[in-house]
């Protein structure tokens, strides 16, 4: 029995073979998820051989201390920005082994948006040490604080598969 929707669950299990057969690593970078995607992925038996590490940063203080977000950056952009994505991504693989990342920072809710930076706006970015890095923004409206953040999960696991075979 998994904590996690048959979708997410079949995602997971088939990047965690592709990666695997590929010998590739990922590591994620999260915020508004929590460690969601990293949990997803480690759900799947012989994820061990694929995923070398998740960083939580739900703070800008953990951003930069971990990731090395700059703090400009944070002062410039927010938080919830393209720039810290990318910003938090390339951290990752600076920060790992890995050969892919994924970094996710958004607004679950149910507070904290505003006009410029609604509900259910998160920015994505995945990239790959030998390969190309890329920014998704996604609006997923207000569909609760839960689908917000399951919905990012989906997004994130479609990018990292996309980096995977890409």
């Amino acid at each position: 029995m998994s904590m996690w929707p048959a979708d997410i669950e079949q995602a997971a299990s088939r990047l965690i073979s592709d990666f695997a057969a590929r010998g590739l690593l990922v590591a994620t970078a999260e915020s508004c998820t929590g460690g969601l995607i990293v949990a997803a992925l480690t759900e799947i038996a012989g994820s061990s051989a694929v995923v070398d590490r998740g960083f939580v940063t739900y703070s800008n203080e953990a951003k930069t201390a971990l990731l090395g977000v700059r703090p400009e950056t944070l002062s410039a952009h927010g938080a919830v920005s393209e720039e810290t994505a990318l910003e938090m991504v390339r951290g990752a693989l600076a920060a790992s082994r890995a050969d892919c990342a994924v970094a996710v920072t958004g607004i679950a809710g149910p507070a904290g948006g505003s006009p410029e930076k609604p509900v259910g706006l998160v920015h994505l970015a995945a990239a790959r040490r030998d390969g190309p890095t890329w920014h998704r923004a996604m609006r997923y409206g207000d569909i609760g604080r839960h689908e917000i953040r399951l919905a990012t999960v989906r997004t994130a696991l479609q990018m990292l598969d996309e980096l995977g075979t890409g």
